[in-house]
């Protein structure tokens, strides 16, 4: 049975690129043992965090209608996130950093709907619901830092990628599904971390989306906030790992104040972290985010913006200085002097303004791709989009002229102008021409034989962005991970395991049962005796209804388990404290 959320005007108005990666929650895959998981990291995060998350942790889990007994609903979820102006959509694992941001813009929280095994409750390599759900949801009840989510969405889907940028997403993204997975070869996971390794050491320079990658990693994910001395828990990695909320808290981790230097430290996903950064508030969050995305090509645009969307080697967008935007693949820049002369896109191409696509300028009508001078025309200070109609006549830059237009950087176009576009304020954006000639010295950048010409008209380039202008102009449904998250093994001794499970949280619950509390627990013991999380549960309901005699034989049976799975004895000693109140098993 499917589970879908329920209606939210934010995911209604979400382009179809984004919604290809939105899958539905099948709530009723979620078995007993990962509702018992999801309970016993809430039960302990909710203690623990209590003393040492910021105060919206605590008011964020109340508003956007998170339980801790149960794994949340979708369809709950939506309903209240609705009320603080946010949504939520559930997705399969790791998705490109590009559209996880991208998301952020409008407002929707993505959340890796799957749930850690067991044997990872302290922390798992791979994005799942209680680091989404129990991690993200409640700060942003915050308005401050919701709007910088949002604002961090915003302009970090515009971050210009490298080549290696995808690779290494899905490296990484292959390396936590292995690690998550049950039963993984030993030699399988090291492949994967040597992959990972390797890119890691053999990325280049680092893009502007590595670098906000950063940023983000630092800030929502491992964020702390307050003082050096004194610091509280925000970012969701650490809202949501019973293991690393404490760790983080200890001398081991070094913490810094939080700045634009974050921005070039690098992380590793699948390792507690040495060092986390501190922000006094999150206003300061904003100003760093504002001071780095001052130097992305987006705001700076130019030769360097040009060249960072070639290399990139995938769909990106240039602005001019008239606001006219180019968006496709761009392949060759010619400079002069430091500056772009001309530019040049390949395959399909569209013309934009003010995000919207200029009417015949799609990509069916500039399907082999577009160039075009850029800049004044020599021995002119006038450029042609600050030039008025009176201009245009004098300069024979007319309608029905044969003309040659000599741009600065030797970039001859030489036609009969057919035509302009002019944008709203009457500027003029494109001059078309037939029977056209664009030359770069000796190079033919354009023939008469190719049909007409489009020149666009700008004398700079102001900004250079990851995507397109307008998301309606290109196809963008295509999206096809390398690796799928596997899903827990179905077995015999598993099923019988689950049912014990549910009939206990049915006890608890005070729900028909077949069974009783003792009777359960001579089950777990006799067929699944290394099982601790189910006996942590038997003992909390036991000493409610002061079975001592009970809690005597499971606190025995814990200290076995103790003895022979020493890597859990803190996890069952922190599920007792909850119980007991520290006092010893």
């Amino acid at each position: 049975m499917e589970t879908h959320f329920e209606s939210n005007p934010l995911i209604d108005r979400l382009p179809q690129h984004l919604k290809q990666f939105i899958i539905p929650q099948n709530y009723e895959d979620y078995t007993p043992i990962n509702q018992a998981v999801w309970r016993y990291v809430m039960r302990k995060n909710v203690d623990y965090l209590s003393k040492v998350a910021h105060e919206s942790y605590l008011e964020g889990l109340q508003k956007t209608g998170l339980e801790i007994n149960s794994i949340p609903n979708m369809y709950g979820m939506n309903r209240i996130l609705k009320e603080i102006g946010w949504a939520a959509v559930a997705v399969d694992g790791f998705i490109p950093p590009s559209a996880f941001m991208e998301f952020q813009a409008y407002n929707v929280l993505v959340i890796a709907c799957d749930i850690r095994q067991l044997e990872h409750i302290e922390y798992t390599p791979a994005p799942d619901i209680i680091h989404e759900g129990a991690g993200h949801a409640p700060i942003i009840a915050n308005p401050e830092y919701a709007e910088y989510l949002r604002r961090f969405g915003e302009i970090g889907c515009k971050a210009i990628s490298s080549a290696r940028d995808y690779e290494l997403y899905e490296a990484i993204r292959l390396l936590s599904i292995l690690k998550e997975a049950e039963n993984t070869p030993e030699e399988e996971i090291k492949k994967a971390e040597a992959q990972v390794d390797f890119l890691q050491n053999n990325m280049g320079e680092p893009s502007e989306m590595a670098q906000i990658r950063n940023l983000h990693w630092w800030t929502v994910e491992y964020g702390l906030i307050g003082s050096v001395e004194n610091p509280k828990i925000y970012g969701a990695g650490l809202l949501s790992s019973i293991g690393e909320s404490e760790w983080c808290m200890t001398d081991n981790v070094v913490k810094l104040p939080y700045d634009i230097s974050a921005v070039n430290q690098s992380f590793d996903i699948t390792k507690p972290q040495p060092q986390l950064y501190v922000t006094p508030d999150f206003a300061h969050l904003s100003l760093v985010l504002e001071e780095f995305a001052n130097k992305m090509a987006l705001r700076t645009g130019g030769l360097s913006g040009a060249k960072k969307l070639i290399d990139s080697k995938a769909l990106g967008t240039i602005e001019l200085s008239t606001g006219l935007q180019i968006s496709g693949v761009f392949t060759n820049v010619i400079e002069n002097e430091g500056k772009p002369v001309y530019i040049q896109a390949t395959g399909k191409t569209a013309l934009a303004y003010r995000e919207k696509e200029l009417v015949g300028h799609g990509t069916e009508y500039h399907a082999e791709g577009f160039g075009s001078p850029i800049g004044k025309l020599k021995g002119i200070n006038l450029a042609i989009e600050d030039m008025s109609p009176r201009d245009l006549r004098a300069y024979d830059i007319y309608e029905g002229e044969q003309i040659t237009l000599e741009f600065e950087g030797n970039i001859k176009v030489t036609g009969e102008i057919i035509t302009g576009t002019r944008n709203i304020q009457g500027k003029i954006l494109l001059i078309k021409f037939k029977n056209c000639t664009v030359t770069h010295g000796d190079q033919v950048l354009f023939q008469p034989e190719w049909g007409i010409y489009d020149m666009a008209v700008g004398k700079d380039i102001i900004s250079a962005y990851s995507g397109p202008a307008d998301v309606n102009s290109f196809d963008m449904i295509s999206h096809v991970p390398s690796s799928k998250t596997i899903k827990q093994q179905k077995s015999a001794e598993r099923e019988e395991l689950e049912k014990l499970y549910q009939n206990v949280r049915n006890i608890r619950e005070g729900k028909a049962t077949t069974i009783t509390l003792k009777e359960a627990f001579g089950a777990l013991t006799g067929q699944h005796p290394t099982d601790w999380l189910l006996a942590v549960e038997i003992a909390e309901i036991a000493h409610k209804e002061n079975n001592n005699e009970l809690v005597d034989k499971v606190l025995q049976h814990l200290e076995s388990v103790k003895s022979k799975k020493p890597e859990v004895a803190k996890l069952i000693q922190n599920g007792l404290d909850l119980i007991f109140e520290k006092i010893s098993a």
